[in-house]
């Protein structure tokens, strides 16, 4: 199961990106349920929506997705779960009502597209209702920079301190800088993606969250990097490159305060989720 990392700066809720670090999730037939709530709970939309017939289950998590840090790490095990599960009462749901199902557990779309589709995503979803969900190969030549600070955020907190409602001036900026993103992945001209990244709906009210945020994304920007972001919620803290990984990676580093992080440099996965009888 790929981790992710969504939003991409201005795609707030719709735009996601598998990644090159992974969970492993095993689920096999117990005559005991040994599994946490929201395990429990994948399984309970599972059967709900397969008509399988509920039965006992363990699931072991293994990888190195680090949770509550903004890289999808909650997606990797409820898709693992449902899929697992799938498999096992005969695959009778698709991916794509897989898809559904974890965007509905998680309450957003991004991250379940990615890892799911892998590649670049783009959700549509509309008065609350998800719609269709575009995926686009990512060349491998492009490179994921996270810097990942020593402390969690939990998903409904970074929620919490966003405003209900913005100014105009500040979705249709939002609007310019998603559309060039969409662009850059569609064309594969990713050097179009310096100066795509600025955000105005989220990420200036999560820094209350994380301060340093500006501060790394400039450092990995001046040292080669296209671009850099907020990695879904937050703690992480992402720049996409075309070279000079290591430059990035150690500017991103010096640029936290203590240098309490640790960085790491994957590539895009393209191929989502995937299923093992091993």
């Amino acid at each position: 199961m790929p981790a992710s990392t969504s939003n991409l700066g201005p795609g707030f809720d719709c735009l996601g990106l598998a990644l090159e670090l992974y969970n492993e999730v095993s689920v096999e037939p117990t005559t005991e349920t040994l599994a946490s709530p929201f395990m429990a709970a994948a399984a309970q939309s599972f059967f709900a929506a397969s008509g399988a017939m509920p039965f006992p289950f363990r699931v072991e998590v293994r990888g190195d997705v680090p949770s509550a840090r903004g890289l999808g790490s909650s997606v990797t095990v409820r898709l693992g779960v449902l899929m697992a599960l799938n498999r096992l009462c005969g695959e009778t749901l698709d991916q794509q009502r897989l898809f559904e199902l974890s965007a509905r557990l998680e309450g957003h779309p991004d991250n379940a597209a990615a890892a799911c589709f892998g590649g670049f995503t783009v959700v549509q979803k509309r008065q609350g209702r998800l719609g269709q969900v575009l995926r686009y190969g990512v060349d491998p030549a492009l490179k994921v920079v996270l810097c990942v600070p020593d402390f969690e955020i939990q998903t409904a907190e970074a929620r919490k301190v966003l405003p209900s409602t913005y100014r105009r001036e500040e979705v249709v900026d939002n609007l310019a800088g998603t559309a060039t993103v969409v662009a850059a992945f569609v064309s594969r001209n990713y050097r179009s993606l310096r100066g795509a990244f600025a955000d105005r709906l989220h990420q200036p009210y999560r820094q209350a969250l994380i301060p340093f945020l500006p501060e790394v994304i400039a450092a990995g920007v001046e040292a080669g990097a296209l671009g850099g972001f907020l990695s879904g919620s937050g703690s992480t803290i992402a720049c996409l490159t075309l070279a000079r990984e290591q430059e990035v990676a150690e500017a991103m580093l010096a640029a936290t305060p203590g240098r309490a992080a640790f960085t790491r440099t994957v590539g895009v996965d393209n191929a989502g989720a995937k299923l093992s009888d091993g």
